[in-house]
């Protein structure tokens, strides 16, 4: 996916959000898009991919309460300096992409044009071209006084696959100038998180060290999991005579055999059924697989099916579930 200049695209717009979105509200759209519009869910659809890859690129700017900030103020500017932006490329063995912001520009004599600071906070990008000691920057750039400066940090952001972020792989991004990178992701990397590349960024122009590249990690939404810190969640379906009589089911595992719970007898909908062990694995722990049952009500019955419901209906005791519902609700 080819990155965008800040200035020229509304990411508020491609979700169709309003610019005082809260955080909880934009999670909520994005995950409904992402699923109406992920890949796996639209197969050979090429306008649904590239919307796909839109909304995951706006989501992984606006979820980020810094970068967010930095691209308000950027786009707050009009259309005043402008940060370029290289063509992304694709990792392997991931499925994703990448798109690297604030591959900068040149000036006359050599001289870089504004960027992001160390970090990914926002830099007056004028700075530099006033001031005492001549040419002077927060993040690379001639200084008057106090020795070299270090080199630019590049923002970069990439996609990766729901498995890839869980298990992590070796991928390799490219560059505007078409130069590879290899990046080792970590097992467990989560959705906005941060990954500092030390010395892979803008050279020192006056011979102090390389800067970093910045590199956000967008996570596309899986079809049947969902992360919750470090245990994975997913519903499972399963019969009402299952639910009712108890039974043994198989159930999926994130990229390994599935596994066999127990349903116990009179198992509601709502019950989770925990898989020790089998969740999100990082230095600082393992996580769970956490299934939560799902009672499948048939939604058409046979005539002589009809007549056997209407018979355990009437050897059931006479009881009301919800009773007692209406008075707690009152009670707040």
């Amino acid at each position: 996916m080819a990155s965008q200049d800040w200035f020229d695209k509304d990411f508020y717009a491609v979700l169709g959000v309003s610019k005082d979105v809260t955080p909880a509200e934009l999670k909520k759209v994005y995950r409904k898009l992402a699923r109406k519009y992920h890949p796996d869910s639209n197969p050979g659809d090429a306008a649904a991919e590239s919307k796909f890859k839109e909304i995951s690129e706006a989501n992984s700017v606006l979820s980020d309460p810094e970068q967010r900030k930095e691209y308000d103020q950027i786009r707050a500017m009009g259309n005043g300096a402008r940060f370029t932006a290289g063509a992304g490329g694709q990792g392997g063995g991931g499925g994703f992409e990448d798109v690297f912001g604030g591959m900068f520009g040149q000036q006359p004599g050599g001289r870089r044009s504004g960027g992001f600071s160390s970090g990914g906070g926002f830099e007056d990008i004028f700075s530099g071209m006033f001031g005492g000691g001549g040419f002077g920057q927060t993040s690379g750039g001639f200084r008057g006084n106090g020795g070299p400066t270090k080199g630019r940090d590049i923002i970069a952001s990439t996609t990766l696959d729901f498995h890839t972020a869980i298990v992590g792989d070796t991928i390799t991004l490219t560059q505007s100038q078409g130069k590879p990178i290899k990046v080792r992701i970590p097992q467990g990397v989560h959705d906005g998180q941060k990954i500092r590349l030390r010395g892979r960024g803008e050279s020192s122009l006056d011979g102090g060290e390389a800067g970093d590249i910045v590199l956000t990690i967008a996570v596309r939404p899986h079809p049947v999991f969902e992360r919750d810190g470090l245990n994975l969640r997913l519903d499972v379906p399963v019969t009402f005579t299952e639910a009712a009589l108890g039974a043994t089911i198989e159930v999926p595992t994130l990229g390994g055999d599935p596994v066999r719970l127990r349903v116990a007898p009179g198992t509601p909908s709502g019950r989770v059924l925990r898989v020790k062990g089998r969740g999100v694995e990082t230095k600082e722990g393992k996580g769970d697989l956490l299934a939560t049952v799902q009672v499948a009500v048939p939604s058409h019955l046979s005539d002589k099916a009809k007549e056997a419901v209407e018979a355990l209906a009437a050897a059931l005791p006479a009881e009301n579930p919800r009773a007692d519902l209406i008075d707690r609700a009152r009670r707040n």
